[in-house]
């Protein structure tokens, strides 16, 4: 795409181009010869399309194309996907349309060209929203044919091979946007070959000072790492010639954004992290990987706890291998990957692999070990706007896992770093809405509790239950957060047209009317005043503090009124405050009403209405008077709730630890505690006790005042 494909900055443009005819003698490896020639076509086609194109380096733009379609072609994908590849910027950046891709080739690709194409006319949105929904159309087309993010990953690996004739500022938002969005999805769907080059690009163009200076110490460190990695090579070898197992051993070595991060992460000096020394060992079958994770550990000691079997356990991308660490000559730590040769080819070509040498090349495989891409289309529906998709996309990016078992024995993988809510949302949706504790190796735990590998997670729900908003910041997977946040907005909506509908209907009956005696013109013409379309959303806008109901109620009964700001006086029965308004109905912060206080509310746009003690300040001094309603407590409510106290105390040894005490005998939770100095003698201690009633309140004032130590008592009313 013209933006993001310039020259690299070492880039020899004069140097002979790779042409289509390079491309067809690379496909005849491969391919049927009638392939080849729909290939050969695409070009014709796609050249015609971009006749007097051409890229920031000055090139003409098919040159484009066709190194997209060689990185494809090297990695072995199907004739489809290198036609799609060739044409992948023509609806994008060309007059042509869908219909004619689909008319001239197949539906097939028109679809895998459309997937990888941008969304046009978004100028007056943001670079965030933009990106975001482009993002969220790509992630979508992804989720029904995955060839669509693998020609959208070599068209971003052309472009940052080709990014250096890009302004400074621009290359830096493209390298950062690879770093957070492309490298990690080529890592979740197991490219490893693809990832490793875009992460080297990216660091080399967000931080080249950086980059280089790494690089440099990399040289410089490489002899001396030479020689050690010969020895230990020959070592391994010996082993395994002993054991009588045919092997290839290969030295690994770090990539230079690997060595950055880790750096980073775990504050290390560079000494430290080049000074491991890795090797990859791959061998003919899987039986064969566990005899040599045996002679290895008889050839050096092993780092206890440092095994992992990813053969037994893949990841999430498809990964297989074994993984150990050794103590290698003087105690030099040495990394061993014990894999077959398929697994090897899975490592480095992730779900590309999949098309490699397959027969039958014009259908894609069947994904089974990609939950992650199944899930997109579950999110998209849950998410409420392309920025929240994207959020919740980049949280499963980065799948460092944990593996916890469910009581039949059931491995669920998540995030690293995951908590029972994500588990509970991982065994099913419904399980996660419903749930209110955990068991984890048999033990009772909050749900907010870590999960470590190992663990056996048993969720305890209830009927009737529901998330918590409180849940958003203890989750790290995307299906836990998209789930809560989607069921929240459901019962948000619920109860904003319950609670509309009440103060609605107690403004009416001030005029003498109802929603049922209105007449119908009368409704119809103040929804389309409001640009509504039903009285549902009216009802919902009145719940969430949009519209204040005792104006609306006005002009229902005089649509005459309509756009005129006159608002009818508050008078009449107020609304009776029941407890079940849920979260549209807050209860101030700044004076803790509790049932029995004489309260006030105030509408709050898009949040619903808040309830205040009527001697709050914020009340007293509000200056307008259509803002806010008459309420009242229910009789009898049941529930705790939050109240403030002020408490003036002698300084004293173990006062705090007293009135604590004091507290929790009459049956009242402590939510803060905050104590201040006054002066030398006295402190006062602030605190936020749950209640039942104001005669609740009254029993905890009467028990505290009788200690020695308390001066005065009283509650926070800001």
């Amino acid at each position: 795409m013209p933006e993001s494909t310039p020259a690299a900055p070492n880039d020899n443009t004069d140097k002979p181009r790779f042409l289509i005819s390079d491309l067809c003698a690379l496909l005849e490896q491969y391919l049927e010869p009638t392939q080849i020639r729909e290939v050969y076509r695409s070009y014709l086609y796609g050249a015609e399309a971009h006749n007097g194109q051409h890229r920031k380096s000055g090139e003409p733009y098919i040159y484009h194309p066709i190194a997209v379609a060689k990185i494809l072609a090297e990695m072995r994908m199907d004739h489809q996907t290198l036609v799609s590849a060739i044409l992948h910027d023509v609806i994008e950046d060309t007059p042509t349309v869908k219909s004619q891709l689909s008319d001239e080739f197949t539906p097939e690709v028109a679809e895998l060209v459309d997937g990888v194409s941008k969304l046009t006319h978004l100028d007056r949105k943001s670079h965030s929203e933009a990106q975001s929904e482009n993002f969220q159309k790509m992630f979508l087309a992804m989720s029904k044919d995955i060839r669509v993010i693998i020609i959208k990953l070599a068209d971003r690996l052309h472009n940052m091979r080709t990014l250096g004739v890009m302004p400074a500022h621009k290359r830096k938002r493209i390298a950062n946007e690879t770093l957070e969005i492309y490298a990690p999805i080529a890592n979740r769907l197991g490219m490893n070959n693809i990832r490793k080059e875009l992460e080297g690009l990216g660091f080399s163009a967000k931080h080249p000072m950086r980059a280089n200076v790494l690089r440099n110490a990399v040289q410089k460190a490489r002899g001396h790492h030479s020689e050690i990695t010969s020895h230990i090579e020959q070592s391994i070898k010996r082993a395994l010639f002993q054991e009588d197992i045919p092997a290839d051993i290969l030295g690994r070595e770090k990539h230079l954004y690997s060595i950055y991060q880790k750096m980073l992460k775990k504050h290390l000096p560079f000494s430290e992290v080049f000074d491991v020394y890795g090797f990859r060992i791959i061998v003919d079958k899987v039986d064969t990987c566990y005899r040599v994770l045996g002679a290895m550990h008889g050839l050096f000691k092993p780092v206890p706890g440092k095994f992992k079997d990813y053969i037994a356990i893949p990841k999430s991308n498809g990964y297989q291998s074994l993984h150990t660490i050794l103590f290698g000559p003087h105690g030099i730590p040495i990394e061993i990957q014990i894999r077959t040769e398929e697994m090897h080819q899975i490592a480095e070509s992730g779900i590309a692999s999949h098309w490699m040498y397959k027969q039958n090349n014009d259908a894609p495989p069947q994904l089974q070990n990609h939950q992650w891409l199944l899930n997109l289309l579950e999110i998209q529906k849950q998410s409420g706007n392309p920025l929240e998709f994207l959020e919740s996309v980049k949280i499963d990016l980065f799948p460092d896992e944990s593996y916890v078992f469910t009581p039949r024995g059931k491995i669920i993988k998540l995030a690293k770093g995951a908590t029972a809510i994500d588990f509970a949302y991982a065994v099913h949706t419904d399980i996660g809405n419903s749930a209110i504790a955990v068991r984890v190796n048999r033990r009772l735990s909050p749900l907010q509790t870590t999960l470590y590998t190992g663990q056996t997670v048993e969720i305890i729900t209830k009927k009737g239950a529901q998330p918590n908003p409180s849940w958003l910041t203890h989750t790290a997977t995307a299906k836990a957060r998209t789930s809560i946040r989607a069921y929240l907005k459901n019962i948000r909506k619920t109860e904003s047209v319950d609670l509309g509908k009440r103060l609605l209907t107690k403004e009416l009956e001030q005029l003498n009317s109802s929603l049922e005696e209105l007449p119908a013109q009368h409704l119809e013409a103040v929804l389309a005043s409001y640009q509504l379309t039903s009285i549902d959303q009216l009802l919902s806008e009145i719940g969430f503090g949009n519209r204040m109901p005792m104006l609306v109620a006005s002009q229902l009964i005089s649509p005459e009124d309509i756009g005129g700001d006159s608002a009818l006086p508050h008078s009449g029965a107020p609304l009776t405050i029941t407890g079940t308004e849920g979260m549209v109905l807050h209860l101030a912060k700044c004076c803790f009403p509790i049932p029995g206080d004489p309260i006030v509310a105030f509408f709050s746009p898009g949040k619903g209405i808040n309830v205040h003690h009527d001697q709050c300040n914020n009340y007293l001094n509000r200056k307008d008077p259509t803002d806010w309603t008459a309420v009242q407590w229910e009789k009898d409510l049941e529930g705790e709730y939050a109240a403030g106290l002020r408490i003036e105390v002698a300084n004293q040894r173990g006062v705090l630890g007293t009135v604590s005490s004091v507290i929790a005998q009459q049956g009242c939770n402590i939510e803060s505690v905050q104590m201040d100095e006054l002066d030398g003698l006295t402190s006062v201690v602030h605190f936020v006790v749950t209640v039942q009633n104001r005669k609740h309140l009254a029993n905890l004032f009467r028990r505290v005042r009788l200690l020695k130590f308390v001066l005065k008592i009283s509650r926070t009313k800001h």
